[in-house]
């Protein structure tokens, strides 16, 4: 049976515990996709890439049918901006803002990479212990997206911004790094990162979703949320225009979110 809506609004929201939120990242060749309630938690990790523009509302109705919940019963809606892949980003913002445009909610923008940081802080770190990661993701062209994180407190720190590397400079950035490395470049790149043996590497994630999820309660919980009108992506390469099948997809992805049933 359907669980019950109660009322909306910051008074109705005290803590991140009682919020409805959707949360969902398409910037890399997986799919994450994650809803948390009063009642619960779901969660998908699917295949992305070029399928998501297609895949990430049914996706995202699947979960909604599975808690019971319509659209109209969120607080919030929380992406991925990146980095990572054009048009994966540009599906992630244009959905967002096409649902919480409908909804008048807010969005929180989550980085890309740091959903990785949270994966791998799960993965090797005890409990609650202070962490630092550095997160290396392959963006192509002999180039890494990376940024730096640590976790301390409770709550994530951002120690060197998301920037796009050469291999020769992201070794030499990482040269004097955490004890951990995690991330697709791993994989994709291996020895050429330069990275000293001694460092832990995780390169794959056990629950992208779950990871998401994570962050977005604690973006709901911080008051990080924004207007629908800056679900803006985080670009570090430029691309000056999107191909017709490119433009398709994204245009596809935000008019079926604009229309769909709330």
């Amino acid at each position: 049976m359907p669980h019950p809506s109660p009322p909306r609004g910051a008074a109705a929201r005290a803590s991140h515990e009682t919020a409805r939120l959707l949360a969902f990242d398409t910037s890399t060749e997986r799919m994450a996709v994650a809803l948390v309630a009063p009642h619960g938690a779901w969660t998908a990790d699917e295949p992305g890439g070029a399928l998501a523009s297609a895949a990430l509302l049914p996706c995202v109705h699947a979960l909604l049918a599975r808690a019971g919940m319509a659209l109209a019963d969120l607080d919030a809606i929380a992406f991925g901006r990146g980095p990572g892949a054009f048009t994966g980003l540009r599906t992630s913002c244009a959905v967002a803002q096409g649902l919480a445009f409908g909804l008048g909610c807010p969005v929180l923008p989550l980085g890309s990479l740091l959903i990785v940081a949270e994966d791998a802080r799960i993965q090797l770190a005890p409990q609650d212990a202070a962490f630092e990661v550095d997160v290396a993701m392959d963006a192509r062209m002999e180039e890494v997206y990376a940024g730096r994180y640590r976790w301390t407190e409770g709550r994530w720190q951002e120690l060197a911004a998301p920037a796009l590397y050469t291999l020769e400079a992201f070794a030499a950035m990482a040269a004097d790094g955490p004890g951990a490395v995690a991330g697709s470049a791993l994989a994709a790149f291996g020895e050429r990162l330069g990275l000293a043996p001694l460092r832990a590497r995780v390169p794959t994630e056990h629950e992208r979703a779950a990871a998401l999820l994570r962050l977005a309660q604690a973006a709901h919980a911080a008051g990080e949320g924004v207007d629908a009108a800056l679900a803006l992506p985080l670009y570090l390469r430029d691309k000056v225009a999107l191909t017709t099948r490119e433009r398709e997809a994204v245009r596809a992805a935000r008019d079926a979110a604009a229309e769909a049933p709330r």
